[in-house]
């Protein structure tokens, strides 16, 4: 059989998956609740979102037989799940300024402000930057509905780590909350991803939690089945000055540290570093690795990054199998794309990547690695890399990963262009 057959049959395979249900099931007041979008919990499968005191302590998929009342069923398997005790939250939060890079999706942004507008953090302002924007749309649904809440600003040049500058730029707050215009944030999101530099002045940078706001695709489900963008339900703290010994290729590895729809970081370290490389991100050649390159130049300044699962955001899954081999290779070429802009303008670390390097293409292909599962496994675990994935995404990634370094030299040759002459020096960005 050949490759391009393979790869047919392969995709049929992989697109019959069942549809997954999304729910959130509280331990202390025994509520089942349905993700945000989604329909009341029927039978069929469910992905469960575990609660305690109202903070996220781990998540399992559950299968509720026809006839049967979800919340029995679900609420039985997630006492049984052994959800461990939270720690108090410590308070009070400094004062945040929120941004949302966008473009072009005024719908889902509004989504994104109506839960921004619901946080329980005391003292926050929002910024929304209009990234390189072709109408008028999301300037009107700013300051149509949302204009005595929300800042706009409008950055002409295309690419998300130009936008997040620009919202660094605008900032009034002691820290920098960012997320995407298409998620929805959980009401205690922006207090718990903050509060933890209020009891840690040498923290720099934080993350936190994102799941899945719902499983209608076979995309989305084989996307979360990969592990999606959560990092696990256990905090962590990583501290360059006490390198993690199960961690030897950091902080290079900094996809584990948390993604780019939820983190924040001490403002004042932010600009220390300079802020993102506009180089990388989405919008440009690079294609991604933005927030991975922010993460490693803080931990470079000798600051602590935290990772905390209590600060949620529910994500809005790509839905087709063409959007996930488009985030497949941009996965490859914002790795390594990040990678090129660290070394360009943190040379000083050359050393220490080429030391890991041996290692560092181990790991690579193991995190690229095709992995078969029958009709395309389950979400629910998010702390190994067991996960189906096909091995047509696994190539694409690979290819991806060989294109970053080429990708974000080009996005500088575009960024060059763009500031002589003002018009996009890539017509591929």
């Amino acid at each position: 059989m050949s490759r391009t057959a393979r790869t047919r049959q392969e995709i049929r395979r992989f697109l019959d998956i069942d549809p997954v249900q999304v729910a959130e099931f509280d331990l202390d007041d025994g509520v089942l609740r349905p993700g945000p979008g989604s329909a009341p919990v029927t039978h069929g499968e469910v992905f469960v979102l575990v609660r305690r005191g109202g903070r996220p302590v781990g998540s399992f998929l559950g299968r509720v037989p026809q006839g049967s009342d979800p919340t029995a069923v679900l609420g039985a398997a997630a006492r049984r799940s052994g959800a461990p005790a939270v720690a108090p939250r410590p308070g009070p939060p400094p004062y945040t300024t929120v941004v949302i890079a966008t473009r072009e999706r005024a719908g889902r942004l509004a989504h994104a402000l109506d839960s921004m507008l619901a946080q329980d953090h005391p003292d926050f302002e929002i910024v929304v930057v209009d990234n390189a924007p072709v109408t008028d749309a999301t300037r009107d649904v700013v300051e149509r509905k949302y204009a005595e809440r929300v800042r706009y600003v409008r950055e002409p040049v295309p690419g998300l780590a130009v936008a997040h500058n620009t919202g660094v730029a605008a900032a009034r707050g002691k820290v920098i909350a960012f997320t995407d215009d298409d998620v929805v944030a959980d009401p205690r999101w922006l207090t718990e991803l903050t509060v933890p530099f209020a009891a840690d002045p040498r923290l720099g940078c934080a993350t936190g939690l994102i799941l899945p706001a719902r499983l209608r695709t076979p995309a989305q489900v084989l996307l979360e089945s990969h592990g999606g963008f959560a990092k696990g339900f256990t905090p962590r703290t990583y501290d360059p000055a006490r390198p993690p010994a199960d961690e030897p290729l950091f902080p290079f590895t900094a996809g584990r540290f948390g993604s780019g729809a939820n983190m924040a970081f001490r403002t004042g370290a932010l600009r220390a570093v300079g802020g993102f490389d506009p180089a990388t991100g989405a919008g440009t050649a690079a294609r991604g690795g933005d927030d991975l390159y922010g993460f490693v130049r803080v931990l470079a300044q000798g600051h602590r990054l935290h990772y905390t699962p209590y600060a949620l955001v529910w994500h809005h899954h790509r839905e087709t199998w063409r959007d996930l081999e488009t985030q497949a290779y941009g996965y490859g070429a914002g790795l390594t794309a990040y990678l090129t802009a660290i070394l360009v303008n943190r040379p000083a670390l050359l050393p220490a990547f080429v030391a890991r390097l041996p290692r560092g293409l181990s790991h690579a292909r193991s995190l690229t690695a095709a992995r078969d599962a029958g009709r395309g496994g389950a979400p629910g675990g998010h702390d190994d890399r067991g996960h189906p994935w096909p091995r047509r995404l696994s190539r694409l990634q690979r290819r991806g990963m060989l294109h970053g370094p080429v990708g974000y030299l080009r996005a500088r040759r575009a960024l060059r262009a763009f500031a002589t002459t003002g018009q996009d020096g890539d017509e591929r960005l």
